[in-house]
């Protein structure tokens, strides 16, 4: 029995401490739990939105940008190494996420009560407590570190506006529509921000790529440009099921609405956090 409780706790350590304690990435176990977890938490998070009788639409979704960014530079304030353990441990991945949600949480109860004593609209006031944070955090990395590589942004910016658009201009002139719906835009967009930080990173920096698929083939191909095809085969599909195979019912379109809110945080914050930190040279 003890050999068996001794060979559990091995693995607990191997696949999720030690990747939090050391920050040394992901590996197949602790990226197929993560994603459960994700899957599980997705419905309990539109359950406490409708519990708290806030809408799943557009307007939620432009005003959640905002703490996606604020959660990325918070991410990046770890990466300067400032913060020693326990603490840091808080704003490693996973945990990280618990936090961001967390405050975000306290974040919209404010964002509900302030708007309907002062009658203005909840998402301008939930998206200006995000701005608020993410300055916050801006301002404090600043003063931590000087910024050390500025072309970093305008390369990431510039590429991936320039993919996208070219990207835009052939389905529209095959015809399609798939990329005139602004979230599907937006959900393109992040994850060839997050594929121009990675090849900027992997590729110029000398960074590497903590992910574990991304990683395989990055060191498969001997370039980080392989996560632009990598990009377009996996959301492209994505977005297509999303768009086609979701009834027309409320309830289905308040879910697609929010998983693609959710594709978006998972492309937006790694893009930020590894623009931010390049930036700066950390």
């Amino acid at each position: 029995m003890v050999p068996i409780i001794d060979k559990i706790s091995q693995l607990i350590n191997e696949y999720y401490i030690d990747p939090i304690l050391h920050d040394s990435g992901y590996n197949i176990v602790n990226t197929v739990t993560w994603a459960i977890i994700l899957g599980i938490c997705i419905f309990g998070i539109v359950k406490l939105l409708r519990k708290m009788d806030v809408s799943i639409s557009d307007r939620l979704t432009a005003a959640v940008i905002p703490f996606i960014l604020a959660g990325s530079s918070l991410r990046v304030i770890e990466d300067t190494g400032m913060l020693e353990p326990p603490v840091s441990y808080l704003f490693i991945t996973p945990n990280i996420y618990f936090l961001v949600f967390f405050i975000t949480v306290i974040f919209l109860i404010l964002a509900k009560l302030v708007s309907r004593s002062m009658d203005k609209d909840f998402e301008v006031v939930f998206a200006l407590f995000g701005c608020a944070w993410f300055i916050t955090n801006i301002a404090y990395l600043l003063h931590l570190e000087d910024i050390a590589l500025p072309w970093v942004p305008i390369f990431v910016i510039v590429s991936a506006s320039a993919l996208l658009y070219v990207l835009y201009l052939a389905f529209d002139r095959a015809g399609s529509d798939i990329l005139k719906n602004k979230l599907n835009l937006s959900i393109l967009g992040v994850h060839l921000l997050d594929a121009s930080s990675t090849f900027a990173g992997v590729d110029f920096l000398g960074y590497y790529e903590k992910h574990v698929v991304p990683a395989f083939l990055i060191d498969l191909t001997g370039t980080a440009l392989v996560m632009y095809p990598l990009k377009l085969l996996i959301f492209l599909p994505v977005i297509y099921i999303l768009d086609t195979q979701f009834n027309e019912d409320e309830e289905s379109k308040t879910l697609k609405t929010f998983l693609k809110l959710v594709i978006i945080m998972l492309g937006l914050a790694p893009a930020v956090r590894n623009t931010i930190r390049m930036m700066l040279g950390v």
